[in-house]
């Protein structure tokens, strides 16, 4: 989702560019899934207390209120109500960044991490209530593995985390749209019946667009890491594409510095 990890131009390598090349690649022109920079470079300030930080927090706060409002009263319209209050944080916190120029590194972290534990206290309470099945629940935590293992090959080459962009934020919000509804389908009544089916949709397109962007992510990931090392042991120099083909210096170009 939004968040408030917009990072301002530089003159470090422009790894949006990579990103861009890599989406459309893919897509036939669409939009780039995820971007990234090398460690080191390019780096938001290291604030902590900002106000979307405070935002952000605030919002991670909620995510143990949550799980025990399904779990322990089953009080359902206030967990509904807690997830309007989250999403909403998570617009406000995006803009404030942007606006404010207060964006941050921990602000680029607060804000996916955030997602992602809603998202998974959302799975375990509606699979241990038997609103979802088990399965469900490992198709989505199964793709979190998959990118926490690219993530870590990420960092062995030196790079930043990759950031998400459309489809990670259109999956993230089809997900924030569909668990809410089929909390609220669990009962009986013909509005229950409606939120249970729309609430499916979602999950059906959330569960998609989860992979899409996993998938664009993990594209974007090895061609990053699958270049040739330079002579003098930095990580900048061709791009091998599958089947042994060099891409020239087309990727190494598009990271040069801006000016």
């Amino acid at each position: 989702m939004a968040g408030n990890s917009s990072a301002p131009h530089s003159s470090a390598p422009d790894a949006a560019a990579e990103g861009e090349r890599s989406g459309a690649a893919l897509t036939g022109g669409g939009v780039a899934d995820v971007t990234a920079g090398p460690a080191g470079e390019d780096r938001l300030p290291d604030r902590i207390w900002t106000i979307p930080n405070v935002i952000s927090i605030a919002r991670l706060l909620g995510v143990p209120v949550f799980l025990w409002l399904v779990l322990g009263p089953h009080a359902d319209g206030w967990a509904v109500i807690l997830l309007i209050a989250a999403a909403a944080s998570d617009w406000l916190d995006g803009k404030l960044a942007r606006a404010l120029h207060q964006e941050s590194r921990l602000g680029q972290v607060l804000d996916p991490t955030a997602d992602r534990l809603y998202i998974g206290v959302m799975l375990i309470g509606l699979a241990i209530r038997a609103i979802i099945p088990w399965w469900l629940v490992g198709v989505l935590v199964g793709r979190e593995l998959v990118l926490g293992v690219a993530l870590l090959r990420l960092r062995s080459r030196g790079w930043e985390p990759l950031q998400v962009s459309f489809v990670g934020k259109a999956a993230t919000l089809c997900l924030f749209y569909a668990f809410p509804l089929l909390l609220l389908g669990a009962y009986s009544g013909d509005p229950a019946l409606v939120a249970k089916v729309v609430g499916w949709a979602f999950v059906a397109w959330g569960t998609a667009l989860y992979w899409t962007a996993a998938g664009l992510y993990l594209v974007q990931a090895w061609r990053l890491t699958a270049r040739e090392p330079r002579p003098d042991g930095s990580d900048q120099g061709r791009e091998v594409r599958p089947g042994g083909r060099e891409a020239g210096r087309e990727v190494a170009e598009s990271e040069q510095p801006d000016g």
